[in-house]
């Protein structure tokens, strides 16, 4: 193991992929016409540092961060085993990185549990080198996330970007000590293609997730989610080291809870429903809203855990939900409410309809979320983040 995390400290190098979208915003101007189909797999959150990039607008998920702080720390500092290692290099890898400073909040805290465990449990001088990945898709803005970085003098990592779909396999067999993935394992790997098939009995014309939608779709999402989880969970079964550790932070809704009952699936329902006004308008083609859905799906704890447990390589270690992430403590009002979902579904929504369209949708959905019951009387709906810390088992 010592010898594969140094081969991969070695041939590490700054993959920096950034991909600018310089469109002019001509407000309300339509004559452009929309592509019909999205290639999921390019999309990501917004980049740079505007007022509508992810980097500002990730208090949410920043609040699952801190969320999860003292239990990452107890966890890994109870399930790390050090008994048979002599490391020399400690690699980590975060799934689903995104740009902005909470993956590297989420890496500080990491390193610092690890400093830890490694100070009280080795001798000082035995304490490793640590590599962190930073793994998203192509199109994330890993420029931005790497101007946020200290001098390398001030940080005690070494790390390389790696773009690519977490859905496959990203690194060596066994090469990988700790995994760790935050509010990216709700992004499937594509939309099931019956939701745009009119002869299908989960077509979902008219809308554009499966909140209130018929059960034939929610079952098409359910099990596209299947399907990507298990590849995840293979992919990193087999990248992880004897003994490692994979620590998730999963968006979900409880179990018993239709997704309409939780503020993310309704804040989808309220976009879907300002795009078919303004398809009724005739400002867009109701066709571009049919072909439309997004690629999110809401696990339950009861869900996931069937899923993990099926996978035989990785063992639960601990799993719960974590306490005090509400949407409405993180984004307390209006504006930060839309722009934080803008950040997130802007790049969809562009390459599917344009970016004509941007300004005005948003404009709507504002009107239509001050007036929502989700944001009026947020404790009635109810989203939930779970957490998972799994260890690998021994290799036969």
């Amino acid at each position: 193991m010592g010898a594969a995390a140094f081969r991969l400290n070695r041939l590490s190098t700054w993959l920096q992929v950034f991909v600018s979208y310089n469109s002019t915003h001509s407000r309300y101007n339509y004559n452009v016409v929309s592509p019909t189909l999205i290639q999921y797999h390019h999309t990501a959150m917004n980049g740079g540092d505007g007022p509508s990039s992810y980097a500002r607008n990730s208090s949410y998920q920043r609040g699952a961060i801190d969320a999860a702080e003292a239990l990452l720390r107890k966890e890994i500092h109870k399930r790390l085993d050090l008994t048979n290692h002599t490391f020399s290099t400690f690699t980590i890898a975060d799934f689903g990185c995104s740009s902005g400073p909470n993956t590297l909040l989420a890496v500080d805290i990491i390193i610092q549990a690890l400093l830890h465990k490694f100070s009280s449990s080795m001798a000082n001088d035995k304490t490793p080198e640590f590599q962190v990945f930073f793994n998203d898709l192509s199109h994330t803005d890993f420029n931005a996330l790497f101007a946020l970085l200290p001098p390398q003098s001030q940080r005690p990592y070494f790390l390389a970007g790696v773009p690519g779909s977490f859905y496959g396999n990203l690194f060596p067999k066994a090469s990988l000590n700790l995994a760790y993935s935050s509010c990216a394992l709700c992004w499937l790997s594509d939309v099931p293609p019956e939701l745009s098939d009119t002869t299908s009995p989960a077509y979902n014309g008219g809308r554009i997730h499966y909140t209130g939608a018929s059960k034939e779709v929610a079952q098409a999402y359910a099990c596209q989610y299947k399907k990507d989880i298990t590849s995840f969970l293979v992919a990193r079964s087999r990248e992880l080291a004897e003994d490692g550790l994979m620590a998730l932070i999963v968006p979900g809704v409880p179990d018993g809870f239709l997704c309409s009952q939780a503020s993310t699936g309704s804040e989808f329902d309220l976009v879907g429903s300002c795009l078919m006004d303004m398809a009724r308008e005739g400002r867009i083609k109701e066709e571009d809203v049919d072909s439309f859905n997004l690629p999110i799906y809401y696990t339950t704890p009861k869900e996931l855990e069937e899923i993990i447990r099926c996978n035989g390589e990785l063992k639960i270690e601990k799993m719960g939900t974590l306490d005090g992430v509400e949407a409405h403590d993180t984004m307390p009002d209006l504006e930060s409410r839309v722009l934080y979902l803008r950040a997130v579904l802007e790049r969809l929504i562009r390459t599917h309809f344009g970016h004509q369209i941007l300004d005005e949708l948003f404009d709507r959905y504002s009107l239509k979320l001050a007036q929502s019951s989700f944001f009026l009387y947020p404790r009635t709906h109810k989203s939930i983040m779970i957490f998972t810390l799994l260890t690998r088992l021994r290799y036969i």
